[in-house]
């Protein structure tokens, strides 16, 4: 019971996280956008931006381990 009580709130930490990284995620490129076109930059340019950011390249990665995670943890 405790081991299976554990798994359901390590799912529903994985959960949260995801949902708040990818939250936060959303909220960073839309401020890029916003911030490209308060600059009439052109669309490639803030594309790339978004594409180089290291920021949004770590949540990216994050996104990614968590989702891992959360597959290795719904397979046991």
């Amino acid at each position: 019971m405790e081991v299976h009580f554990n798994k359901v709130l390590d799912q529903q930490d994985l959960k949260l996280s995801k949902k708040l990284i990818s939250s936060y995620k959303k909220r960073l490129e839309k401020e890029i956008l916003d911030r490209s076109t308060k600059l009439r930059m052109p669309q490639n340019k803030f594309e790339e931006i978004i594409n180089n950011n290291n920021e949004l390249i770590n949540l990216k990665k994050t996104l990614e381990e968590l989702e891992t995670e959360s597959e290795s943890h719904s397979k046991v």
